[in-house]
């Protein structure tokens, strides 16, 4: 996972998703899926302790429903999918406790624990490409945050206050269908 802004200096992670998934033939050459996932992503934002400049590691969990639609490119073997995910999750927390009070690379007095409260809610726009045989698919999906992660923190008393990002999340899957 990433964070597509202006705001932070931000490296993207690696994390983890699981659930379950329905695919049902809709019309002629299009499927709907839908289902819910856990999700659990890292990423790392810089920050620094006195003069020393380090990457500190955020983890984001939370859930996705999703509702795609998709066209079969070759019916059961290869399809293009796309369509709206709501994303509901938690904090973005600092995984160490000890870089609590780090500052943030571009700021004067923003402390690494101030930008945790992140919005709960988002929209994600998903694209990609599923391959695979009738009950086993592998699948690369690209996934955008349509509305503004970093809302929460406008409304507080920080160094600023328009903060703005948007996640982007490339997410390579192996679904097995029952």
């Amino acid at each position: 996972m990433g964070i597509e802004t202006d705001d932070f200096v931000v490296k993207r992670g690696t994390g983890f998703s699981g659930g379950f998934t329905n695919r049902g033939a809709f019309r002629n050459n299009f499927d709907l899926i839908y289902g819910i996932n856990y999700q659990n992503s890292k990423l790392a934002i810089e920050g620094r302790n006195v003069d020393e400049a380090q990457y500190m590691n955020y983890t984001i969990q939370g859930a996705q429903i999703k509702f795609l639609g998709s066209y079969n490119i070759v019916v059961k073997h290869l399809s293009l999918e796309f369509g709206p995910i709501f994303n509901i999750n938690g904090k973005m927390k600092l995984d160490q406790k000890s870089q609590e009070n780090y500052i943030l690379s571009g700021y004067e007095s923003l402390a690494a624990k101030a930008i945790e409260d992140i919005s709960k809610f988002n929209i994600l726009l998903a694209g990609g490409l599923t391959a695979g045989l009738e009950n086993f698919r592998v699948s690369a999906q690209y996934q955008y945050g349509l509305l503004n992660m970093f809302t929460p923190l406008n409304s507080k008393d920080l160094e600023k206050n328009d903060f703005n990002g948007h996640s982007s999340t490339i997410l390579l899957a192996a679904v097995i269908y029952f």
